[in-house]
């Protein structure tokens, strides 16, 4: 079977792009596993919030509201960067770091919105346009999007091998063979195997495991309460329903691709870093998960066409920020694609900020 457009994984990265690009030509989505996003999306910790990532990141963060709002993708959250006085220089590094992008911060006590919170724990940043995201709706709205545009997606297809000959790409996977004239690579964790596959060099780059634990605490975490992270980086944690808390360590363990799993350690230091933060009591784990987020060497993302290998198109290297970015990412990928002008939304974004041709 021949398509215009092979995209290689069905992830946010390639379900967006695909539902961007599959009212233009005839779009192929082939999928490894046999539910689309088993890895990176499923695993997600499913928040919105306009600094992480870092400036770089931001204006794809920030075009992407819109279209959040619009969906109704998101739910007021609300976000707490914490730090202690030794921690006053990286408080005030925020703020400057992030002065003039129109993001909305602000100093606050810390200890007068969350109870409980240790004293030594006296400096803040506000972000009030935190929200959760709807990951699962989201992700089945693209894929849908996709499908009554015509994409084609395939499960338990992972790509075997690829090969470039007479302008096409012929595709071997588990699922059979396809043919594309562009083959994309959004395969998360997996891009520089896919890019070794398909005889393109890789970038570098890299997934890292991150864990996450359900807690029960004692006393119960409100439903209203904010999402909070260590602004040195060593902890974040918000509220779940009925009074449950999502933990991180913050970690960035270096894996390969791969089902990755919690390690016993990493849920350990998670829970002594948040038991050094506030004063609740821990009643118990309900359950614990690990996903891989994956870095390029600048840990930006990665859109647009190799310049050295003909018809081969990086969708890449999304690390945390590829769910929140997703809506304005699409789209910016999708202009390149298919060489089109960008969106209104997303044409004062710097593209080629996010270009391969970084790399070479």
């Amino acid at each position: 079977m021949s398509f215009d457009i092979a995209i290689i994984g069905a992830g946010i990265a390639g379900a967006a792009l695909a539902a961007e690009v599959a009212p233009h030509a005839s779009v192929l989505i082939l999928e490894a596993e046999d539910v689309a996003g088993y890895h990176a999306t499923g695993r997600s910790a499913a928040f919105w919030e306009e600094t992480y990532g870092g400036p770089g990141v931001q204006p794809l963060t920030a075009a992407s509201r819109d279209l959040f709002d619009a969906g109704g993708f998101l739910q007021p959250l609300g976000s707490l960067h914490i730090g202690r006085e030794e921690e006053r220089g990286k408080i005030e590094g925020m703020l400057a770091q992030f002065a003039g992008t129109g993001v909305d911060l602000s100093l606050v006590d810390p200890r007068e919105r969350i109870a409980g919170l240790r004293p030594e724990w006296n400096l803040a940043v506000w972000e009030p346009s935190c929200a959760y995201i709807d990951v699962a709706g989201l992700h089945a709205a693209a894929l849908s999007r996709a499908k009554k545009a015509g994409a084609e997606l395939v499960l338990d297809a992972g790509l075997t091998a690829a090969a470039r000959a007479d302008g096409v790409w012929r595709l071997e996977t588990k699922a059979g063979s396809y043919e594309a004239k562009v083959l994309v690579n959004a395969a998360g964790a997996w891009v520089d195997e896919v890019a070794r596959m398909a005889g393109v060099a890789p970038i570098g780059i890299s997934p890292f495991r991150r864990t996450l634990v359900q807690l029960r605490v004692d006393p119960p975490v409100p439903d209203d309460a904010p999402h909070v992270a260590h602004i040195g980086g060593e902890f974040y944690f918000k509220p779940e329903s009925g009074g449950r808390l999502w933990l991180s360590p913050h970690d960035e363990i270096p894996s390969a691709p791969g089902d990755v799993q919690p390690e016993e350690l990493d849920i350990a230091i998670a829970i002594d870093r948040l038991e050094h933060a506030v004063d609740w009591r821990i009643e118990r784990v309900e359950r614990s998960w690990a996903g891989l987020r994956s870095f390029a060497p600048d840990r930006l993302p990665v859109y647009g066409f190799d310049n050295g290998v003909p018809a081969f198109f990086w969708c890449a290297g999304q690390g945390g920020f590829g769910i929140q970015t997703a809506p304005a990412a699409s789209l910016v990928a999708a202009s390149l694609l298919l060489g089109t002008a960008p969106d209104p939304l997303v044409a004062d974004i710097d593209r080629d900020r996010y270009s391969p041709a970084r790399f070479r």
